[in-house]
């Protein structure tokens, strides 16, 4: 438990899975992924999202607003989200999230992304998956949090390499 405190501070413990040879998602169930932000990121999701604010590019003017520096744009950081839950579960369909920035990450901040099952709904040999969601940076501050509704295909939870 000491070692899971210095790893991630504040942020609650993993709920265990069932014991089975599957792990099969239940209500409760956090997922976690945790990530640092680079420049490079900031970059290529300008490029991509045509959002090129000053804020994310000029250290100075960041600071005149009010920031310690750059910011990451907050629509990357949600993105973990969607990544969490498609790393677990291939197929699933994003439904909806609602977000609400409360702190801001700068570049080079560790953000730990976590997604928690609210509630789950089989319809048609699929589950409709509603999700507490929340972003901390440093793995002490909420930065950001929300709620998402996703269809997943099945409740064995997999992890998925990465395209990265």
């Amino acid at each position: 438990m000491l070692i899971r405190s210095l790893l991630f501070g504040n942020v609650p413990p993993l709920r265990c899975f069932s014991s089975s040879a599957l792990n099969i998602l239940k209500t409760g169930d956090i997922l976690r992924e945790t990530r640092v932000f680079t420049d490079e990121d900031v970059l290529e999701y300008s490029k991509v999202s045509h959002d090129s604010n000053p804020l994310h590019f000029n250290s100075e003017l960041a600071r005149n607003a009010g920031f310690e520096d750059r910011l990451v744009h907050g629509m990357l950081v949600a993105a973990l989200f969607p990544r969490i839950i498609s790393s677990h579960f291939p197929g699933a369909v994003y439904v909806s999230q609602s977000l609400n920035f409360r702190l801001p990450i700068y570049i080079g901040d560790k953000v730990s992304g976590e997604v928690q099952v609210i509630s789950l709904k089989e319809n048609k040999k699929k589950y409709l998956v509603k999700l507490k969601t929340k972003c901390f940076r440093n793995d002490e501050l909420l930065v950001l949090d929300g709620e998402a509704m996703a269809i997943l295909p099945s409740l064995a939870v997999e992890r998925v390499r990465s395209l990265d």
